[in-house]
């Protein structure tokens, strides 16, 4: 009863289900590994296994020797040369695990809707600063965590934990600051850190003339749950980062939506 019979093979519904997993953590590799450097080396590890099957098959010792010596230390080549990638993966995974878990306990806990809407009032200071800023082509780099990990941010940068604020932004992005440098992290309400140092983007498919600016606030959304405003010092203009895509010359009235959707 719990076989279904296609006549050629026979699947049983735990096999389905088997399936199902196998197939959604493929999409979830593709989806980290999609647009950069590794996509290329998956191919060709898949390319030297598929010729070590052939060379195998058609009893070509010296070449299948060779390639067969590549194969039997595959996994722990896998782990050398994706450990980014797999660091990326596990990191992702942990984070959303904890903040469902936090999200969960926050549900039963009294004043709860007032904790979620903390941040509303503060979205009017955090877009009139990105509107100086912006005018004044001051670079910046504001990250919104949803869940903060203080060993993860404040590692480096320089721990603040201040209320938000138009001024403190604009002080923070300042040339002459020494916190200038580097990502403002957001997250419950308050300014948490600043001056922190971010993983950048690997993706090939990135504009050229994407810096590391731009391309630490991708990085960051790709490898957590973070979204990212990012103001060009060379243009002044506004982009927003998401899920490791990037939408360019954002005006304001999208911005407040976006900020107001996902934070």
């Amino acid at each position: 009863m719990d076989r279904f019979d296609l006549s050629f093979l026979q699947l049983r519904f735990l096999d389905i289900i088997d399936i199902i997993l196998v197939a959604v953590i493929i999409y979830y590799v593709y989806n980290l590994i999609r647009g950069t450097i590794a996509v290329n080396i998956v191919l060709g590890l898949i390319i030297i296994y598929l010729v070590y099957i052939v060379t195998e098959q058609l009893k070509m010792q010296l070449l299948s020797h060779i390639l067969g010596g590549f194969v039997s230390v595959g996994f722990l080549a896998l782990i050398i040369v994706f450990q980014q990638e797999i660091r990326r993966f596990l990191l992702l995974i942990g984070k959303n695990a904890a903040l469902h878990r936090n999200k969960l306990w926050k549900t039963f806990l009294p004043g709860n809707k007032e904790q979620e809407n903390i941040n509303e009032p503060a979205i009017k200071h955090i877009i009139d600063a990105c509107k100086t800023m912006q005018h004044s082509r001051t670079g910046a780099l504001i990250v919104f965590a949803k869940f903060f990990d203080d060993q993860y941010y404040q590692n480096t940068g320089e721990p603040i934990d201040a209320y938000i604020s138009k001024r403190l932004i604009e002080t923070i992005f300042k040339k002459n600051s020494p916190l200038h440098d580097g990502a403002m992290v957001i997250s419950e309400g308050k300014i948490k850190c600043a001056s922190c140092i971010l993983p950048v983007s690997d993706n090939i498919k990135l504009p050229a003339q994407f810096g590391l600016r731009h391309r630490a606030g991708i990085g960051i959304t790709e490898m957590s749950d973070a979204v990212a405003i990012i103001v060009s010092e060379e243009t002044g203009q506004l982009a927003y980062a998401k899920q490791g895509r990037v939408r360019m010359d954002v005006n304001y009235n999208d911005l407040e939506e976006m900020l107001t959707r996902d934070i």
